[in-house]
């Protein structure tokens, strides 16, 4: 393993668990849309911009402006649902600190708008945190393609192959690959089975209070 110069973070299903909300609201406007897809189905549609899942269900049906306003009023009932369970993933807030005593520069790579990032952001007081934040809204294509996490180490001003990212998703993951960055993965809403493909994945775990992170500091 390459030495540790920058932890690049997803948000969703990465720092928070809140991923079963995210497909539970689409799920219900994608139904209303009148999509025939199961609950699965639609768990498999849910990674990069929400545009881009929207063209993906509904090739060419919506115009820029109707997606973005079905963004947000997805997003409006994901916030609604999950403001009340709004916590980190266990462990992760001592995670943090620990990583920021020891220097290491910290981004957000998320596929998420930036509504939804200030609201995980402001809600749990993280900003301080990250020196870098790269959203949807900051990339002209989302997961797999690496310019999410690229552009995090851009920022940070880290070689992408001293980064490692933390991701919960198999895309994710890719995107990390294609970057040139190794991954730990969260196993929040995958089993391990599902990232087989991949070859830059250090280890897999439940949560961060789990021992294998401790090697991330040496």
């Amino acid at each position: 393993m390459t030495e540790t110069k920058a932890f690049l973070f997803d948000l969703n299903g990465t720092m928070i668990d809140d991923m079963d909300f995210h497909i539970r609201a689409w799920y219900k406007i994608l139904t209303e849309l009148g999509a025939e897809l199961s609950i699965d189905e639609v768990k498999k549609e849910c990674y990069g911009k929400n545009d881009e899942l929207l063209e993906r269900i509904f090739p060419g049906r919506f115009s820029a402006k109707e997606m973005e306003l079905m963004s947000y009023a997805k997003e409006e009932e994901y916030q609604q649902a999950f403001r009340p369970l709004l916590k980190l993933i266990d462990g992760l807030d001592a995670f943090l600190d620990k990583t920021k005593q020891q220097n290491i520069p910290m981004a957000i790579g998320s596929a998420a708008i930036r509504f939804n990032i200030d609201f995980v952001l402001d809600g749990l007081s993280l900003r301080h945190y990250f020196k870098a934040v790269v959203s949807a809204e900051d990339v002209a294509l989302s997961k797999p393609d690496p310019e999410t996490y690229i552009k995090c180490a851009d920022e940070l001003g880290v070689a992408y192959k001293n980064c490692i990212v933390f991701e919960d998703a198999p895309k994710g993951v890719e995107a990390a690959q294609n970057a040139g960055m190794q991954c730990v993965v969260i196993t929040t809403m995958h089993t391990k089975e599902e990232f087989s493909q991949y070859k830059n994945i250090i280890c897999f775990v439940n949560d961060y209070t789990d021992t294998q992170l401790n090697k991330l500091f040496h």
